[in-house]
């Protein structure tokens, strides 16, 4: 078994956790109070900018081979993650400019800044995001909510795409010389700021 492989056996049940989350299950629903996913849009558009910077001090890191999956994530996460953010503020009435981090975001953006000092555990903590975003996404495409600004959402999240650039990160994190029990150790610790950082304030 990869490591990769065992960080999906580990973090199951705690990705079965968020989709019986209230904030997660409504966006499937398409039923999410609206001031609740501004919230949540409000502080995701801020992790987002400091996920980028986690992705540009990994690629500092690299090895040759791998400094443009990690620009090309990068890129990825500032032009089109964060464009359906713009798009949806608008719809939702969000303040992206004016938000301020509430205690979820805070703890999980330093975990992440910190953890990226080190190649291997960097990958290892960030990995919850986009493999959690990219299940999630497929889930709740099996049965996706009719409201469209929902819809949309998971539509992003589904995308074969993104789930292409999470095989990416694993593939990398198979390619490291990480101690397995450290990689775990960070990915649980991602997975339980990925749970907490639902309850958005």
């Amino acid at each position: 078994m990869t490591i990769s492989e065992k960080l999906h056996a580990v973090g199951r049940p705690l990705l079965e956790a968020q989709l019986a989350h209230p904030t997660v299950a409504g966006i499937g629903r398409g039923d999410l109070p609206e001031p609740v996913f501004r919230s949540w849009l409000e502080q995701d558009y801020l992790y987002l900018l400091d996920y980028v910077r986690v992705f540009a001090k990994l690629a500092w890191q690299a090895p040759d081979a791998h400094v443009g999956d990690l620009v090309d994530l990068a890129h990825s996460t500032y032009h089109e993650e964060l464009d359906l953010h713009r798009s949806l503020s608008a719809e939702f009435g969000a303040d992206l400019e004016g938000a301020v981090k509430g205690p979820a975001c805070v703890a999980y953006t330093s975990f992440l800044l910190e953890s990226a000092g080190s190649y291997g555990e960097g990958l290892a903590a960030l990995y919850p995001c986009m493999w959690g975003y990219s299940t999630l996404g497929r889930i709740l495409a099996e049965n996706p909510p009719a409201e469209p600004r929902y819809r949309a959402w998971v539509d992003t999240y589904a995308d074969p795409g993104f789930a292409a650039l999470a095989e990416r990160i694993a593939q990398m994190i198979d390619e490291t010389d990480v101690d397995p029990d450290r990689a775990e150790a960070m990915f649980t610790e991602g997975m339980a700021h990925e749970l907490a950082f639902w309850d958005v304030p």
